[in-house]
Order: structure tokens, then sequence, then C-alpha cells
């Protein structure tokens, strides 16, 4: 009972969906004024980068044999789909950034990007980073900036989300998905990428 209640948290909060959470958060929370059509563009336009496209990756590389589980749970399955990962969330951001309306979505998808290339570099010394807390992480680190810069008060949203975590690097290290260290570095590069690039950005 334990394993299935941890293996359905780590379904629900699964890395791929927290990019379009952060999206749709984002709109959520602006204060200031985005023209609907150009706003509903920006959401398809996310899923489909960040969600559809990876799906379907790695469904190819699944019935070609390139990964034996949708999991990727060698350092090896893991190599190639984060790089194209890496690749898809950095053409996003650049996208996001020249439309000049979304800069803070914009960022949080180049903190994304630096945080799926350090988790990339890191395989080649067979450390394996989770994604999940890596992806709550971020969350954090994205919605906690979106606080400092137009002075909201999310302590709530931060509250919720910090439980999340908790409750997320919980079911890995429940089902030895993990390592203790790989959980708790995940969280602490998710969220510390996402606060680099903000402050190297407003320099």
């Amino acid at each position: 009972m334990k394993i299935k209640i941890n293996t359905l948290i780590s379904f629900v909060f699964h890395p791929i969906i927290i990019p379009i959470a952060a999206t749709i958060l984002y709109f959520i929370f602006l204060p200031r004024h985005i023209d609907e059509t150009a706003e509903r563009s920006i959401i398809l336009s996310s899923f489909i980068t960040v969600y559809i496209l990876p799906l379907v990756f790695v469904y190819l590389l699944k019935k070609l044999k390139l990964i034996e589980t949708y999991e990727m749970l060698t350092v090896e399955e893991r190599k190639f789909p984060l790089l194209f990962f890496t690749i898809l969330s950095y053409l996003l951001g650049v996208i996001l950034f020249r439309t000049g309306i979304v800069p803070e979505l914009a960022l949080f998808y180049f903190g994304t990007t630096l945080v799926l290339l350090i988790s990339y570099l890191l395989l080649y010394i067979n450390f394996k980073i989770s994604m999940h807390t890596i992806g709550i992480g971020g969350l954090i680190g994205f919605i906690g900036l979106l606080s400092y810069s137009y002075e909201l008060n999310l302590i709530i949203i931060l509250a919720i989300l910090f439980l999340l975590a908790g409750i997320i690097a919980t079911s890995r290290l429940i089902l030895k998905a993990h390592l203790g260290k790989e959980v708790y570095v995940g969280f602490a590069i998710g969220l510390f990428s996402q606060i680099a690039i903000y402050f190297i950005y407003n320099i």
C-alpha cells in the first residue's frame, strides 16, 4: 500500500508537468495585463514544447528499444533524452524572451535549461540526480522570484510547495529511486539555478 501511494505521488508530481504548472501560475499571479490571445498562445506553445514533444520523443525511444523503461532508470538511458529536453527548454526560452512580453517566464525556461544541462553533465560522473526534486525546487525558486519581483504575498503558495517538496522527496526515497544525496542535491540545484539566472539577467 505504501509503495502504491508513493508511486502515485511520483506520477502526479512528475517533473514533466512542472514547466506547465509554472507557466499557468505565472499568468495567474502576473500583476499586469497580457492579451488573452497571446496568453493562450504562450501556454499552448509551452505545452507542446515541454510536454507533448518530450512524451513523443520518449515513446519513440521506447519503441526503438533505445530505453528499457519510461522511467529511464540507468545513467546511460538518461543522457540522450536529457540533452534533447535541454535543447527544447532553451529554444522555448529564446522564443519567449524575444516576444518581450513574458521576460520572467523566459528566465524560468533558461533556468530550467541550466539545471537540465547540469543534470546531463553529472551523468558523466554517474550521479543520477532526482528530476522530481529538481522540478519542485525550480518551481519554488520561480514563484519566490515572482513574489520578490512584484512584491506579491505568496507565502501560502510557497509553504504549500515546500510541503509538496518534502512529500515528493520522501516518496522518491521510499521507492528507492534515488540516494538521499541525489534527492537533496536535485532540490538545491533546481532552486538555485532559477535564482542564478534571475540575478545574472538583472545585474
